[in-house]
């Protein structure tokens, strides 16, 4: 994956892979405004927490990039209405309002700049989300590697690799970082319905990454495990509240229930732009609830009733008594999650 970028800034526009056409095509689009970007968050061109941050984020400089300078009241209008329609694309992703709190911050901060100079300092302030991301990735992996034992069968859910991030990811970057190691990986890739980025975006990573990788149906996973087939399993999250409680992609429950039973740790990586500090509990966590058609069609083939009646949220909760650690940039978060978490805002700067 080195060679290909999920998002950058090119030309005064966001270049993005587009993961909704892979892996049948590697496609690259080129976005001159925020509505694109607003577009291409709710449509999933791309997907996944920390890179939704980062999107958003050039999506302010967008709004404003080809402003005039003459007009501050418009100029400012422009930025802050851009910000709001961009919350309003996904509810449950944190770092997505991380970000754009970061981009206001930043505006509000430079008010008493010219606006070549505010546009400037968004655009760097937008950079610096990436690459801090970059960076916070590269961490994450290399701290959860040193949980892995030296020969691993590791269950995964979803995509929380590169495509999801700035780069090198986060459930993916710690299985990077082993087997940079030296450690020997296998890889079993839960195919992740409705929208499969298990099958076609964390396999795609993987092989082009040549790390040895199996493909299962989701109801594989018990059986797998079962068969004592799996020792571990990583996963991203989209959020991350107070006590511990995770909001991921639908199906991390299940399977940490099922981990509960087998005695099979459950270790979820996250950057701190993940964590919510002011919800207490999952119950406090919007969960996302998509259209029916994900359900009822798998790409253009219609494989149930189009009358049929769908449940499509996009999340769940796994609750922290079932979460052997969260892995951080700032380090691994054992039990009690609530007091080390706790301990982790108080010391986050």
């Amino acid at each position: 994956m080195e060679d290909i970028k999920t998002i950058e800034w090119v030309n005064g526009k966001v270049r993005i892979l587009d993961q909704s056409q892979l892996p049948e095509e590697l496609v690259l689009l080129e976005i001159s405004d925020h509505h694109g970007i607003v577009n291409a968050i709710k449509n999933m061109n791309l997907r996944g927490a920390p890179v939704i941050g980062i999107a958003a984020a050039f999506g302010v400089v967008l709004s404003i990039w080809n402003a005039g300078e003459s007009d501050r009241p418009g100029f400012l209008g422009k930025a802050n209405k851009a910000i709001d329609e961009l919350k309003a694309t996904r509810p449950t992703a944190k770092n997505l309002f991380w970000a754009l709190e970061r981009m206001r911050n930043c505006l509000s901060g430079n008010l008493n700049k010219s606006i070549r100079e505010i546009k400037s300092a968004l655009l760097k302030e937008a950079e610096k989300i990436l690459s801090d991301d970059i960076k916070t990735c590269k961490t994450i992996g290399k701290l959860g590697a040193e949980l892995l034992p030296n020969r691993a069968n590791i269950l995964t859910h979803c995509n929380a690799g590169s495509l999801a991030t700035g780069d090198y990811g986060t459930a993916l970057g710690i299985i990077r970082a082993g087997v940079e190691a030296g450690k020997k990986i296998k890889v079993y890739a839960d195919e992740t319905r409705p929208l499969l980025q298990g099958a076609r975006l964390t396999t795609f990573e993987l092989l082009e990454d040549g790390i040895d990788v199996t493909l299962v149906c989701d109801n594989t996973a018990a059986f797998l495990m079962q068969q004592s087939m799996i020792n571990m399993i990583i996963v991203g999250a989209d959020r991350i509240v107070r006590n511990g409680d995770v909001a991921n992609k639908i199906g991390t429950y299940g399977l940490a229930v099922l981990a509960r039973h087998h005695n099979i740790p459950i270790i979820v990586a996250a950057p701190l732009s993940t964590f919510d500090f002011t919800l207490e509990s999952g119950r406090d966590i919007p969960i996302e609830e998509r259209a029916a058609e994900e359900v009822i069609r798998c790409g253009s083939k219609l494989v149930a009733p189009e009358d049929v009646k769908v449940y499509n949220p996009a999340f769940d909760i796994t609750p922290h008594y079932l979460i052997h650690s969260i892995v951080t940039e700032k380090g691994i978060i054992k039990p009690p999650f609530f007091e080390n978490i706790a301990r982790l805002a108080k010391n986050k700067t």
